[in-house]
């Protein structure tokens, strides 16, 4: 049963590039341009208008952009809520632009162990999450550590908790890697059973539908838990409407200044309802459109995922802002 029809997330791509070469991403390959404020600013308008709550201005990395601040502005004044996540080779250096501005900052970081931190990210970047966490909370800013968890840093998790999340009051979010394009890896039964006993930690926000969804063989097209493309819009540096997700990317629509009606053609609600039903959708576990997929359809699904969602906007204080 629906219970949502509105889209409820964007993830709004400020550009495909990037200063960092992750294993389990190929993102960083794309050339890319940067999103201009005037597109911006119309774009966030009609998100408004469509109803999205949230605003994921993501990448590439999302600090490469130099007007992210005021981006990041016009989202608040609009109501919006805001999230970022940065891999910090540049929060130390721009981190006063974003104060205040970001509702969910999160700080990436796959292993305690800086060599192998850095040979994941492909780049030298362990030393700035550690500056990159001292900044924010001089600031006042209260940032995440977000570990992508995979089959050989799954026993690392507890140093992380240990030794940077508690010390600094920071949550821990667990984020099982996923497989696309031929791209990222999967995870074992057995890493999946000692992922699940991570989800009722103190400071821990662990999504126990996305091991729901990978023990039951994730997506199925026959029947589609996947609600990407209705409840999540994805905006392009290229001033697109992409669909039914990025990573399947089977139409990009220009834009125009005319989102709003862009998203309610006849067009576009046509491939909606290929939401996922396409060959390359059987399977998909992809984290960033089941989330929100969860959150629109009463189903299991939605059931092991309420306690995560409850329990990480209280401690994000963002709970009153969903309603």
């Amino acid at each position: 049963m629906r219970l949502i029809s509105k889209p409820v997330l964007c993830n709004y791509y400020v550009t495909y590039r990037c200063n960092a070469k992750c294993g389990f991403c190929d993102i960083w390959e794309r050339p890319s341009p940067y999103i201009t404020l005037e597109n911006a600013y119309q774009n966030l308008k009609d998100l408004k208008r469509l109803g999205v709550k949230v605003v994921d201005f993501t990448g590439g990395e999302p600090l490469l952009h130099r007007q992210l601040g005021e981006l990041l502005e016009m989202a608040k004044q609009l109501g919006l809520i805001t999230t970022v996540t940065t891999n910090c080779l540049l929060y130390p250096k721009y981190a006063k632009r974003f104060q205040g501005l970001i509702d969910m900052l999160h700080f990436s970081l796959d292993s305690p162990i800086e060599e192998e931190h850095n040979r994941s990210r492909g780049v030298d970047c362990f030393q700035f999450v550690v500056k990159s966490i001292e900044v924010a909370k001089s600031l006042g800013q209260r940032p995440d550590i977000l570990f992508t968890v995979l089959e050989d840093n799954i026993d690392q998790i507890e140093q992380v908790y240990q030794e940077i999340s508690l010390p600094n009051d920071l949550v821990l979010i667990l984020n099982p890697v996923f497989e696309y394009n031929s791209v990222g890896d999967g995870l074992s039964e057995e890493a999946l059973v000692k992922l699940q006993k991570w989800g009722r930690r103190k400071k821990v926000y662990l999504n126990e539908a996305f091991l729901e969804l990978r023990r039951d063989g994730g997506n199925h097209i026959s029947q589609p838990v996947c609600k990407a493309a209705s409840s999540t819009l994805v905006l392009s540096p290229e001033n697109e409407l992409v669909l039914p997700c990025y990573h399947l990317g089977e139409a990009a629509l220009p834009i125009d200044n005319k989102l709003f009606e862009l998203y309610r053609s006849d067009k576009v609600q046509e491939l909606i309802t290929m939401e996922g039903r396409y060959a390359q959708c059987e399977g998909c576990v992809i984290n960033c459109y089941m989330q929100p997929s969860f959150a629109v359809e009463l189903n299991k699904y939605w059931l092991k995922a309420l306690p995560s969602t409850l329990k990480y906007n209280w401690m994000k204080g963002t709970w009153k802002q969903l309603l």
